[in-house]
C-alpha cells in the first residue's frame, strides 16, 4: 500500500467535521480524530482540553499497524478495530478506508458498544467523503505552481541578471 498526500478540500473538511460532531453526539465519546495510516492528524473535534493530538495520532497509527501484522500472522488481511480500555478513559480505533483511521476517546459516560456502533456509521460516511475528495482535481492556483527560475533567484536572495 502506498500512501498519497491527502488533499481535503474545504467543503469536504466541513462535511467531515459535521460527521465527527454527529458521531460524538450519538456515541457519547468525548473526542474524535481522523488520522491517516502514517499518523498524520487530518481532523479532530471534541472536548476542548489540551490533548497532544500529534502524539496520540502517531502512536495510534503505529499500534494499528502492528495489529495489522498480527492479523496477517493469523491469516487475516487486517483487524478493523482496535480497542484499549483504561480505568478512566478508553480508545476505540477503527478503519475508515485503506488510508484513514477514526480514533475515538471516551470515558464512563458511554459504552464501547455505542462507540463501536456509531464509529462504523461515521467511518462509512467519512470514507465516502474522502473518496469523493480524492477524485477532485487539486487546485492549481498561483500559490501552487512552481517558481520560475527568475522567481527562485529573487526569492532565495540571488540577484537577477539585468
Amino acid at each position: 500500500m502506498r500512501l498519497h498526500d491527502v488533499v481535503i478540500h474545504e467543503g469536504d473538511a466541513e462535511k467531515i467535521n459535521a460527521v465527527l460532531t454527529t458521531f460524538l453526539g450519538e456515541s457519547g465519546a468525548t473526542e474524535a480524530l481522523l488520522i491517516d495510516r502514517s499518523g498524520q492528524l487530518l481532523a479532530a473535534t471534541g472536548a476542548n482540553r489540551a490533548l497532544d493530538t500529534v502524539s496520540i495520532s502517531a502512536l495510534a497509527a503505529g499500534a494499528f499497524s502492528s495489529t495489522g501484522a498480527l492479523a496477517r500472522l493469523l491469516g487475516e488481511e487486517e483487524f478493523t478495530v482496535l480497542f484499549h480500555q483504561g480505568n478512566k478513559e478508553s480508545i476505540h480505533v477503527s478503519t475508515v478506508d485503506d488510508q484513514a483511521i477514526l480514533l475515538a476517546i471516551f470515558g464512563g459516560q458511554t459504552t464501547v458498544g455505542m462507540v463501536r456502533l456509531f464509529a462504523k456509521e461515521a467511518a462509512t460516511a467519512i470514507g465516502q467523503i474522502l473518496t469523493e475528495s480524492r477524485a477532485k482535481p487539486r487546485s492549481m492556483g498561483d500559490l501552487s505552481r512552481p517558481l520560475t527560475v527568475d522567481e527562485s533567484r529573487t526569492t532565495f536572495g540571488e540577484p537577477t541578471k539585468p
